[in-house]
């Protein structure tokens, strides 16, 4: 509850970026965090460090979200893949030691079986230090999102903060009751609802799962005609307006 008021904080709202531009976009419409990924094509990839010093150079007070993963495809990982990662979360932390606004890590990976690779997952959050660390949708690909929740718990008090998910299901609101279902496991991160989220459901979302947290891209095809996509303020504030209204 926030203080002194008797209502809940208000619910947060993450925009997935790719460049400077959307982060200004989303910090201009009142997002609370972004997301800066490249190859959203492909789900996101890392970023380049030009563009991470970019986005927290530019932004005042928007926090920033830093994917950190190595290809597009599937999550389960080679050895030496981890160690790229490794390497981007090192380097993404020495960044944030001075930054002007709060950064996080987004990764995760999977095992061939299908279950969260927790050997994988702590050198990353190893790697980065005091940098918090959210796990992103490959729970979404295992067979029991639910389980591989709970596997989590244990990394909460390395760094894990959240978890993005849609609850193992297509669309955060299909898999509401497996979100519920998350939230009430005894010492686990906070769930970051994302999976098919637009402005006009987020109302909907809301009511049939009570979560803190809620993630979309909010992209249109840039005026530039060249097939690109922009991050579009319009979707960016009637988004975080709906997350707002939602008493």
């Amino acid at each position: 509850m926030a203080p002194g008021t008797g209502n809940p904080p208000r619910v947060k709202v993450e925009i997935v970026i790719d460049d400077v531009e959307g982060a200004l976009v989303a910090e201009r419409e009142g997002a609370d965090r972004v997301e800066l990924c490249a190859d959203l094509g492909v789900g996101g990839t890392t970023p380049s460090i030009g563009m991470i010093r970019g986005v927290l150079a530019a932004v005042d007070s928007v926090g920033v979200q830093i994917m950190v993963r190595p290809r597009g495809g599937h999550f389960v990982y080679a050895d030496h893949e981890i160690g790229v990662m490794e390497a981007d979360a090192r380097a993404i932390a020495e960044i944030a030691r001075s930054a002007s606004v709060r950064v996080g890590i987004v990764t995760g990976a999977l095992t061939p079986a299908g279950d969260v690779d927790t050997a994988a997952l702590g050198r990353v959050i190893d790697a980065a230090g005091d940098v918090p660390v959210t796990f992103h949708k490959a729970i979404d690909a295992t067979a029991d999102a639910l389980a591989a929740f709970a596997s989590l718990v244990p990394f909460v008090e390395r760094g894990l903060e959240r978890v993005l998910t849609s609850g193992g299901a297509a669309t955060a609101l299909e898999g509401a009751p497996t979100l519920r279902a998350m939230l009430a496991v005894a010492g686990g991160p906070a769930v970051l609802a994302g999976g098919g989220v637009r402005p006009h459901n987020i109302d909907a979302l809301l009511g049939a799962v009570p979560v803190g947290e809620v993630h979309l891209r909010a992209q249109a095809p840039s005026p530039r005609g060249d097939g690109t996509l922009v991050t579009d303020p319009a979707v960016v504030s009637a988004a975080v307006a709906a997350a707002a209204a939602r008493p």
